[in-house]
Order: C-alpha cells, then sequence, then structure tokens
C-alpha cells in the first residue's frame, strides 16, 4: 500500500487516470454481477410439490399442493367441494415435517366424521382413511413413489442451478479494484484497516461459497447480490467513517451468521413456532429499554450507546415482528393467536410513537398491513384500522415538532436550503455531481454531511458509484422480493408465506422511503437503505430478512432452510429395491 500510495501521491496524474479509467470497469462489473442474479431469478420457477391426494365422491382425486390445507365451499378454498352441506371453510388438512396429517374442522355445521367417528379438534389422518364433511365423504391418498419419483426429476429439471464462482471472481475484481480506488483517492492517510477488512470480507465470501457447494447447495443468487451490496456498503463506510470500517465489517459477519442460524432454524416448522413467545418478551424488553435509555437523535429517541458502541433495537425488532406475526394455516381461524399478534402490534407502535420514530413506524404499519390482509383475508376491516391510523399520523404530523418541519419543508426543501432542507439539497447537489458512473469512491465530498451515510445513502451511492448503479442497487433488492411473492405460489404452509411477503413489503417499504425521500419526492423520514447504508443493527435486519425470503425458495437444494423429509424417503427406497436385486 505504501508504495502505491507513494506512487499515487507523486504523481497525482495516475490517479486521475485510474479513477478516470475503472469508473467503467465498476459499471460494467455491477452489471455483470447483479444482471446475472437478476435474470437467474427472475427466470427460477419455484416447482410445485404434491404431497398427497383427497379422493372425492364423484371419483376425482385433488391434489394437496401444500402442508396446509383449507377444505369448504369457498372458492378461495385449497380443496373446493361444492356442496351445499359442506361449509364455506370446513376444515383444514395439515401435514407436518415428518409427514404426518391432521384434520382439524372449523367450527362447521356440518360436522366431521373421521372413519365414522365425530371429531371436533384437530385430529391424526392415516391414508387411507375416510373423512366425512357434511355428509360427503372423502378419502386421503397417498401419492405414488412413481409420482414422487417424477417430481423429484421435474423439480431438478425446472432447478436452474446457479454456479457462484464467476460471479465471485467478478465480485473480487471489483474488491480489488475498489482497495487501489481508495489509494489513489486518499493516499497515505487511508487507514491500512480498510483494505485488510476488504480483504477478510472476500475470503468469508468464498469461504461460504465453499461451505455451501460443498453442500450441494445450488442457487447463490440472493447472496451474490447481498455480498455486492455488502461491499457498496463497506465503500461508503471507508469513505465517511473509515474508523468505523472494522465494526461495520463485524456487523456483516454477524448479520451472515444470522441468516445462516436463520434459515436453518425455519427448517424445523415447529421449532420456529415455539420460539414466538420468547421473541415476544425480548422484543418488549428491547423497545422499553430504548424508551428508558435511549438518546435523541435528530428528534428521534431510537439510539442506545452501549459501551461505545450505538445500537438501534427496532431494528432487531423488525425480525422478532416477522416471526410473532406469521401463523400456520390452524393458527389464522384461532382468535388467542390473533389477540396476541394484535397487542403485540399495538405495543410496537405505540412505542416507536414515544420515541418519535416516525420512519420506522410507518415501516411496522405497512408490514403490519400486509401480515393483517393475510391472516384474515378482510379488505374492510384494513381500511378502518387504516382510516384510525392515518388519523393518528395526522396529528403525528401537527404535533410532533420534528416531524411536523420535515413535512413542512417536503417539496420545498429548495426553499429552505440552509434551514430544514439542508440535508437533503447538499445530499442532491452532491448525487448530481457524480453523473451515470460517479467521482470515484473517496472523491466524494457529501460524506460530510450529517446522516448522509445513513438516511441519504442514496445520493452518497449516487455520488461516488454513479446514478446506473444506484439504479442497479434498488431494482435488485426489489428483485430479490418479488422472487419471494412469485414462490410462494408453491410454499408449503402459510407461516412461511406470510413471512416471505411480510419481509418483502418490510424491505420495499424502507426501500421507498430511504431512496424516494431523499429525492423529495416523499417526505423524508430517516430511515436506512437495505444492506447499504451505515449501522450495524440495520446490516443484522437485512440478513435477517434475507433468510424469510430464502426460506421462501423451494427450489432442488436451492435453499438451506428447506428440509424435504420425502426426498430421503424416495432415495433409501430406490437403495433397497437396488439392494434387493
Amino acid at each position: 500500500m505504501k508504495h502505491l500510495a507513494a506512487l499515487f501521491e507523486s504523481y497525482p496524474q495516475f490517479a486521475t487516470y485510474y479513477t478516470t479509467v475503472v469508473r467503467y470497469v465498476f459499471v460494467a462489473l455491477t452489471l455483470f454481477i447483479l444482471i446475472k442474479s437478476i435474470r437467474s431469478l427472475l427466470a427460477s420457477q419455484n416447482p410445485s410439490e404434491i404431497w398427497a391426494y383427497l379422493a372425492l365422491p364423484d371419483g376425482s382425486h385433488q391434489p394437496l399442493r401444500h402442508w396446509e390445507n383449507v377444505i369448504g365451499r369457498a372458492t378461495s378454498a385449497d380443496i373446493v367441494i361444492d356442496i351445499m352441506t359442506v361449509s364455506r371453510n370446513h376444515g383444514t388438512l395439515v401435514r407436518d415435517e415428518d409427514g404426518n396429517w391432521k384434520y382439524n374442522d372449523l367450527g362447521s355445521k356440518g360436522g366431521t366424521l373421521i372413519n365414522g367417528l365425530s371429531v371436533y379438534q384437530s385430529t391424526p389422518v392415516e391414508m387411507g382413511d375416510t373423512i366425512t364433511m357434511g355428509g360427503v365423504e372423502c378419502t386421503l391418498v397417498p401419492a405414488s413413489l412413481k409420482e414422487k419419483i417424477t417430481n423429484r426429476e421435474m423439480r431438478r429439471r425446472q432447478t436452474k442451478p446457479f454456479s457462484p464462482w464467476v460471479s465471485l471472481i467478478a465480485l473480487t475484481i471489483f474488491q480489488i479494484l475498489t482497495c487501489i480506488q481508495f489509494i489513489a483517492a486518499r493516499g497515505s492517510s487511508l487507514p491500512m484497516l480498510v483494505l485488510v477488512c476488504f480483504a477478510l470480507f472476500t475470503v468469508v465470501m468464498w469461504a461460504y461459497c465453499i461451505v455451501m457447494r460443498s453442500m450441494h447447495r445450488t442457487a447463490f443468487e440472493m447472496e451474490m447480490i447481498a455480498f455486492y451490496l455488502c461491499t457498496i456498503n463497506l465503500s461508503i463506510v471507508a469513505s465517511s467513517a473509515p474508523e468505523s470500517i472494522f465494526k461495520q465489517f463485524m456487523a456483516i459477519i454477524l448479520g451472515m451468521g444470522l441468516f445462516v442460524v436463520l434459515c436453518w432454524y425455519l427448517r424445523d416448522l415447529s421449532r420456529a413456532l415455539r420460539i414466538r413467545k420468547l421473541l415476544v418478551l425480548l422484543s418488549i424488553g428491547l423497545l422499553l429499554i430504548n424508551i428508558v435509555f435511549g438518546q435523541a437523535t435528530n428528534g428521534s429517541v431510537n439510539w442506545v450507546h452501549l459501551g461505545g458502541m450505538n445500537l438501534q433495537p427496532s431494528e432487531l425488532v423488525k425480525i422478532a415482528f416477522i416471526f410473532i406475526g406469521s401463523a400456520t394455516l390452524d393458527e389464522l381461524y384461532e382468535k388467542k393467536n390473533l389477540s396476541m399478534f394484535m397487542l403485540f402490534s399495538i405495543f410496537c407502535l405505540g412505542s416507536l410513537a414515544v420515541m418519535n420514530d416516525f420512519g420506522t413506524a410507518l415501516i411496522f404499519f405497512a408490514t403490519f398491513l400486509v401480515m393483517s390482509f393475510l391472516r384474515s383475508g378482510e379488505f374492510g376491516k384494513l381500511v378502518l384500522v387504516l382510516g384510525v391510523c392515518g388519523l393518528g399520523g395526522l396529528m403525528a404530523i401537527r404535533f410532533v415538532p420534528h416531524i411536523s418541519s420535515r413535512f413542512a419543508s417536503w417539496g420545498h426543501i429548495w426553499d429552505y436550503p440552509d434551514d430544514q432542507g439542508f440535508q437533503q439539497t447538499r445530499a442532491l447537489s452532491g448525487g448530481s455531481s457524480g453523473g451515470l458512473l460517479g467521482l470515484g469512491a473517496g472523491d466524494g465530498w457529501v460524506h460530510n454531511i450529517t446522516a448522509v451515510d445513513t438516511d441519504l445513502v442514496f445520493c452518497m451511492v449516487q455520488e461516488e458509484w454513479g446514478l446506473i448503479t444506484a439504479i442497479l442497487i434498488v431494482v435488485s433488492l426489489l428483485t430479490l422480493c418479488l422472487f419471494a411473492v412469485r414462490s410462494i405460489r408453491a410454499g408449503r404452509s402459510a407461516y412461511y408465506t406470510i413471512a416471505a411477503c411480510s419481509a418483502t413489503s418490510l424491505i420495499i417499504v424502507q426501500t421507498m422511503l430511504n431512496v424516494l425521500g431523499s429525492v423529495d419526492i416523499l417526505p423524508f423520514t430517516g430511515v436506512t437503505l437495505p444492506f447499504t447504508s451505515n449501522g450495524g443493527t440495520s446490516m443484522l435486519a437485512s440478513w435477517g430478512l434475507l433468510a424469510f425470503l430464502k426460506a421462501a425458495d423451494t427450489r432442488q437444494n436451492a435453499s438451506i432452510a428447506v428440509a424435504s423429509t420425502d426426498e430421503t424417503d424416495v432415495d433409501e427406497f430406490i437403495e433397497e429395491l437396488e439392494t434387493g436385486q
């Protein structure tokens, strides 16, 4: 580093030539890395799985494509039985991870019999058992071994493996060139720790992919997008706060660890359900600590200073909120479960209101609306809730000083360039100076503006990396969400479906508030951009949310979050046949 820094300092024109040329290389590598992953995600299909059949009186066999199925007369039911004696939502037929089935009557008028015996609660059902709903006899029929093998082969054909190696090489080159760019921009004043953190992150990326590939995993698109965004994150921190880069690097490592742990934990649905009560207590504790010990920053009391570190507990509560709010199909019909979710949501939103954290409250509220709709499907109630909370929001805008000042300057920041619009006008000026290609990492000036590397990071990316890169970052985040939404059609459990949609809504709303708030299209709310903004708890939350999206990926060997016992059963049976022969 010393020799290269001395060369650039002795011949400044070399640094200028290097930055001029490498900006084009950065954009080309960004296009290659992100578009390769984006195209793979958009082209992929989550295969539909058949777990069993329900034989109906007319002789038809309706496939059970999910672990959790509603049976009834309603057109929204998974298995529709259009007979008047059957209730609209008559009962549920649910499979667990071990392949055991249970039937639960939903308080139907016609009642339910299993093998001639009346049932009023969750009851085990074996293959071949007769389920009589409102006088209509149905039989649970297993999928044949041949069909299981065919389904497995179809899943393998539909799953297009995404090799990480070429993308990793491109990203490694990107990181090396970024380090050289920082040396050209900062010279000998650049802390050696910046280069060390980039090098360590490169090693961690390769180690992750090697370990996962040794486990026969075939899809790395989500991780590659996250790795790229984390690289931009390190460069943002290196420009704005190089003394904090090791903390940010450790936040990335901890975030990756959280991602792996959550993916593994979500493999077992019953285990994921059991932890929710503990998460409720932890979330309440975190928010209370924030209220009691938090310190005001820009009008919001959402930071806790602990041992030289600044923590934002509400970022971690986002993960718990999705864990707690998601529910299995049977739980959607339990008033107790719904009441717990409503009370927890009210507590979270109330705590954020006390902390004056309007931006995070908006994110939680949007996620709450999505969860509520997915849980109930009742649009009318959501309109009522939206109206009440909208009134509360208007009151906050009217009576909370820092919120009212931000809304007062919304759309008029250039009228107050030295007052309410100071941050945004400077950030927009710096962003526009970057043009399409950017000024080069470390060559910008907008990092001197307060909170530009967190709440206004989109403008900082524009300035140093260019508009093309900034737009691609947003597109890649939206692609992750689009893939998750598409994949829920093949979702095994309502829990995974609700969790993926909730994480998606959270990421989309947070991205919109950050990006559109930075450019004054929406009010400036002071929220971070996932994976990109400077901040440890924000990085942890981003990786945690990615785990819910990964859990929705049911492609063959694509996700460490999905375990298929049927695969093992089929392989063992084939092996036994071959041994017997």
